[in-house]
C-alpha cells in the first residue's frame, strides 16, 4: 500500500495504537531532549547573562552539525558498535550511545559560565549536538525499518509528539528551574532525563533490516568495483567495495530511482522548512526584548505553545493517511511561511500576553502540522536498505541552508529590527510552496514501492 492512498478514517486513527507507535512516542522524546538546550533555551540563558544578540546568534551554527550528519551516516549504517552492537543490535547500540553523549555534555555545560566560559559552552553544546544528530540517524533507521510505508506517518506524528513533550521539559521545564534554582540546576535535570531514552532502547525490540553482506553482495556496484580490483591489496579492496555499498549506492539509487525529479525534489527538501529554521534562533531574544518574563514565556511558548504543536502534529498524521501527502505538503509549507507574519505583528504590538498567544499558536500548530507531513514525505523517499544513510542525507539537506542562513540571524535584527526580519523569513518560505505545486503538477507522489508517483485515486 502507497504512503499517498487514501484510507478510512478508522483504519487511518487505527494506526496510532499500534505497539510501535509507542515506542517512537518515546524515543521521540529522547530525540527532542538535546535540540532546545543547544538552541532556543540556551539562548534565553546566554542572553539571561547578557551575551550580545550577534553572538547568540552564532550559536545557531551549533545546529550545523545536525546539517552534516550525512557524513557519519554510513558509519552508524554500516559499522556496527563493539559490544554494544552484540548485546542490542545495530540500531539501538548507536542510540544508546549517542544518549550517553548527550548526557554527558549536558552535564559538562551545566559546569561552566556563560560569561567567562563562553567559548567551553559553544564547544560542548558542540558535543551535545554530534549526539543528538548521531541519535537521530539511529532513530530515523529504526522508524523505517520497524513498520511498513503506511504506518510510517503514524509513526511520525507519535515521534513528533513525544519530541514536543520534551521540549516542554526542555522549554518551559529549563525556565521554570532555571527561574527557581539556577540554569546550571536546570540543565543537570535535563541531563538526567535522557534516562527515558536510554531505557526505551533497552526494552524495545531491534527491526529486521538485511545483513551488510546481503547487501552488498546483491550490489551490483560493489561486485564490479571487487571484480575491477582483483589481485590487489585485500584491506584496500574490502575498504572500498564497504566504500562504494555505504556511500556511493545510497546515492545512486535514489538517483536512479527519482531520476531528474530528483533535483526538483532535493530543492524541496532544502527549501521546506528554511522559513522556520531561519527564525527560531531570535524567537526568545524576540520574547524578551519586548518585556516578557521567563516564567511567562515558559508558559505561553512552551507548554500552551507545545501543547498546539502536538495537536498539529497529530492533525498532520491524520489526515496524510486519509488525504495522501502532497496535498498536505502544500498546506504544511504555506503554513510555515505565513504564520511568521504573526512575529512581524507582534514586535509592533509589544507587550501583550493575547499577542504572543496567538503568535504562539499560529506558528507552534504550523510547525507541528509541516513537521509530521516532511518526516512522513522524506519516509517516503528512501530505500530500506539505505534508511540511516538516505534519511540523514534528506534532513541534512533540510538543515544546512536553513542552519546556515540562520546564523545571520541577530546581525539581520541588529542591523534592520525585528519587523522587518520575520518579514524577510517569510518570503524566504515562498520557493518552497512554488517547487510543490511543481511537483503536484507533474505527477510526483511519493512511494518507496514505486517510481512512477503517481497520485492516489
Amino acid at each position: 500500500m502507497l504512503l499517498s492512498a487514501r484510507r478510512s478514517w478508522r483504519s487511518a486513527i487505527a494506526v496510532f495504537a499500534d505497539r510501535r507507535a509507542v515506542t517512537m512516542l518515546l524515543l521521540g522524546f529522547s530525540a527532542g531532549m538535546p535540540f532546545l538546550l543547544v538552541f532556543s533555551t540556551l539562548t534565553a540563558w546566554l542572553r539571561d547573562y547578557g551575551v550580545s544578540k550577534t553572538a547568540i546568534g552564532y550559536f545557531t551554527w551549533i545546529g550545523t552539525l545536525y546539517a552534516i550528519k550525512f557524513l557519519w551516516a554510513p558509519v552508524v549504517d554500516r559499522v556496527p558498535m563493539p559490544l554494544l552492537g552484540r548485546l542490542l543490535g545495530k540500531r539501538r547500540a548507536w542510540m544508546l550511545a549517542a544518549q550517553l553523549t548527550i548526557m554527558i555534555g549536558l552535564l559538562l555545560m551545566s559546569s561552566l559560565d556563560p560569561v567567562t566560559q563562553l567559548g567551553w559552552i559553544a564547544g560542548c553544546a558542540l558535543l551535545v549536538a554530534f549526539g543528538a544528530a548521531t541519535q537521530d540517524i539511529a532513530i530515523d533507521a529504526f522508524r523505517i525499518e520497524v513498520a511498513p510505508e503506511d504506518q510510517q506517518a503514524a509513526l511520525a506524528s507519535t515521534y513528533v509528539l513525544g519530541y514536543r513533550v520534551a521540549l516542554i521539559a526542555t522549554g518551559a521545564g529549563a525556565l521554570f528551574l532555571a527561574d527557581l534554582f539556577s540554569w546550571e540546576a536546570s540543565y543537570r535535570i535535563m541531563a538526567g532525563l535522557m534516562i527515558i531514552g536510554m531505557a526505551t532502547v533497552l526494552f524495545s525490540h531491534e527491526p529486521e533490516h538485511r545483513s551488510i553482506a546481503v547487501i552488498m553482495e546483491n550490489e551490483q556496484r560493489v561486485r564490479d568495483f571487487l571484480l575491477r580490483w582483483e589481485g590487489r591489496s585485500p584491506f584496500l579492496r574490502t575498504a572500498g567495495a564497504h566504500f562504494v555499498g555505504a556511500v556511493v549506492c545510497p546515492l545512486v539509487d535514489f538517483l536512479t530511482r527519482y531520476g531528474w525529479l530528483s533535483i526538483l525534489v532535493l530543492a524541496l527538501i532544502g527549501s521546506y522548512k528554511i522559513s522556520d529554521i531561519s527564525m527560531a534562533a531570535m524567537a526568545n531574544p524576540l520574547y524578551l526584548d519586548l518585556g516578557f518574563s521567563l516564567s511567562e514565556i515558559a508558559t505561553v511558548s512552551k507548554v500552551f505553545g507545545v501543547a498546539i504543536t502536538i495537536i498539529g502534529g497529530l492533525t498532520g498524521g491524520l489526515v496524510v493517511a486519509r488525504f495522501g501527502i502532497m496535498p498536505m505538503m502544500l498546506i504544511g509549507a504555506i503554513l510555515v511561511a505565513s504564520t511568521n507574519l504573526l512575529f512581524a505583528w507582534l514586535s509592533t504590538v509589544g507587550y501583550s500576553i493575547p499577542a504572543l498567544t496567538v503568535t504562539i499558536a499560529g506558528d507552534n500548530f504550523s510547525n507541528g502540522f509541516a513537521s509530521t507531513v516532511f518526516i512522513a514525505y522524506m519516509s517516503a523517499l528512501t530505500n530500506r536498505d539505505y534508511s540511516a544513510t538516505q534519511y540523514a542525507l534528506f534532513s541534512s539537506l533540510m538543515n544546512l541552508p536553513a542552519k546556515f542562513i540562520g546564523g545571520f540571524s541577530g546581525t539581520v535584527v541588529d542591523a534592520y529590527g525585528y519587523f522587518e526580519f520575520f518579514l524577510y523569513v517569510a518570503a524566504i518560505g515562498l520557493p518552497a510552496i512554488v517547487l510543490i505545486l511543481v511537483l503536484m503538477a507533474i505527477g510526483h507522489w511519493p512511494g518507496r514501492n514505486n517510481e512512477g508517483d503517481s497520485p492516489p485515486p
